[in-house]
């Protein structure tokens, strides 16, 4: 059975490989807005930011930690503590190379991580395509020998019924003949054939 083809628009395949460096453009640019707004040089806002970071920070390292530990959670916990790092500093410097540097560092971590996240989602699309086509060959395989059965059977069948057919209609035709004696038949060392009676009404 033919599947159909389908075809990925650009768009898609590049969303998620941008993804990464929008959400940290974004933090560093409303950070800078935050800035521009009040919290240049502000130790209330940069305390609140690294409370905000310290506790995120610390709940992804509780979460990693154990037999137990949950990666995702745990990866959300560091991701939430390098965004408010990240935002704290942008929002409190005055100067802009240092929200720039922070935001290069955050970016390349981005990447990084999800580079990994897309390594193995194409390990795992990869192992389930295999498996579907090796799935798929074996039925086609056994499909394949079913029918040759099949076949072979409705070959078989049809070339008993021909040879009884013909059978039949020789040894019809045979007693037909003029002259056929059975008894000359068997008294010449030839096998006796069966000899339907007759019975006159």
């Amino acid at each position: 059975m033919n599947q159909p083809i389908l075809y990925r628009h650009w768009t898609a395949s590049l969303a998620p490989k941008v993804v990464p460096a929008l959400a940290t453009s974004t933090v560093l640019i409303l950070a800078r807005i935050w800035n521009a707004n009040g919290a240049q040089h502000s130790i209330g806002d940069a305390s609140v930011m690294g409370v905000l970071a310290v506790g995120a920070a610390f709940a992804g390292n509780a979460l990693a930690r154990g037999e137990n530990g949950e990666p995702v959670a745990a990866a959300v916990g560091f991701t939430a503590a390098g965004t408010f790092a990240l935002a704290g500093v942008a929002a409190y410097t005055d100067a802009l190379p240092l929200p720039l540097l922070l935001w290069s560092v955050a970016t390349v971590l981005a990447y990084v991580l999800a580079y990994r996240h897309w390594r193995n989602d194409k390990r795992a699309t990869t192992a389930y395509d295999r498996a579907t086509t090796d799935r798929r060959e074996t039925q086609h395989h056994v499909e394949t020998v079913e029918v040759i059965r099949a076949r072979a059977a409705v070959e078989t069948a049809r070339a008993g019924g021909d040879y009884a057919t013909a059978l039949a209609a020789a040894l019809t035709a045979r007693a037909t003949l003029p002259g056929f004696d059975p008894a000359a038949l068997t008294a010449a060392g030839l096998p006796e054939l069966p000899v339907t009676e007759r019975k006159d009404a």
